[in-house]
C-alpha cells in the first residue's frame, strides 16, 4: 500500500511573525481543500504531521476529510533556519542551493543538510515502526525536509535537483514496506490536487 509526504501549499509570508508560525494563505486553504475532495484521501488511515502552523492546518483539512484524528510530531519541522531569519526569495534561493550543495556545512548557522535529513528519516521510520503497511498513511511537513527524504528513498546523495516544484503543495508516494528501509519510492514530486492515487 501507499505511504505519501505531503508539503503545505502557499502561506502568508510576514516577516514580522517567526516561520514556523506562519499559516496558510487563502490559496493554500484552497488547495489543501480540493486535493481533500479525491478518493485517496479517504484511503488514509492515519496523518502525521509536523507541528508548525501551515503544516497543522494542511493535515487537520486533509484528516477531517479522511475521518481520522491528526498526529503531530515536533521533529518534522523544516531545517531549522532561525539563525538568519527568513531572506527574501532570490536571498532564500541562492542560500537553498548553497544548502543542498554544501550537505555537511552550515550556511550562516542553519541546520546542516545531513542533520535535518537524519532527523526527517528517523520521524518517519518512528512513526511506521508497527504500522501496518496494508494501511495507507501521509506525512505532511515541508518542502526542504521533504526532498532530504526523497533523496533517502530513492538511494541518491543529497541534492537540490530533487526538490519540488511550484513553491509548496505537492506530494511524492512511496511503496510501504515493513519498516521505512523497505519502502521503496513510487512516484516523484505531484500538484497535491492533482494526484490520482496512481502508482
Amino acid at each position: 500500500m501507499f505511504g505519501l509526504y505531503i508539503t503545505h501549499p502557499q502561506v502568508k509570508i510576514d516577516p514580522a511573525v517567526p516561520v514556523p508560525d506562519w499559516g496558510l494563505s487563502e490559496t493554500g486553504i484552497a488547495r489543501t481543500r480540493q486535493a481533500a475532495t479525491l478518493p485517496w484521501v479517504r484511503q488514509l488511515s492515519r496523518i502525521v504531521s509536523s507541528q508548525e502552523r501551515k503544516a497543522v492546518e494542511t493535515a487537520a483539512i486533509l484528516a477531517e476529510a479522511a475521518g481520522v484524528l491528526p498526529q503531530g510530531d515536533a521533529a518534522m519541522h523544516e531545517n531549522d533556519r532561525s539563525a538568519t531569519g527568513f531572506p527574501p526569495p532570490p536571498a532564500f534561493e541562492a542560500a537553498a542551493d548553497w544548502f543542498f550543495a554544501h550537505p555537511t556545512e552550515s550556511y550562516r548557522g542553519w541546520e546542516r543538510a545531513v542533520d535535518a535529513q537524519s532527523r526527517i528519516v528517523e520521524a518517519i521510520a518512528r512513526a511506521l515502526t508497527g504500522h501496518d503497511p496494508a494501511r495507507p498513511i501521509a506525512f505532511v511537513g515541508h518542502g526542504g525536509v521533504g526532498t532530504l527524504l526523497k533523496c533517502h528513498l530513492a538511494g541518491r546523495p543529497i541534492a537540490r535537483d530533487g526538490d519540488q516544484p511550484g513553491g509548496g503543495g505537492n506530494l511524492f508516494a512511496f511503496l510501504l514496506g515493513p519498516s521505512l528501509a523497505d519502502c521503496r519510492l513510487a512516484c516523484d514530486w505531484t500538484p497535491m490536487e492533482f494526484w490520482q492515487g496512481d502508482m
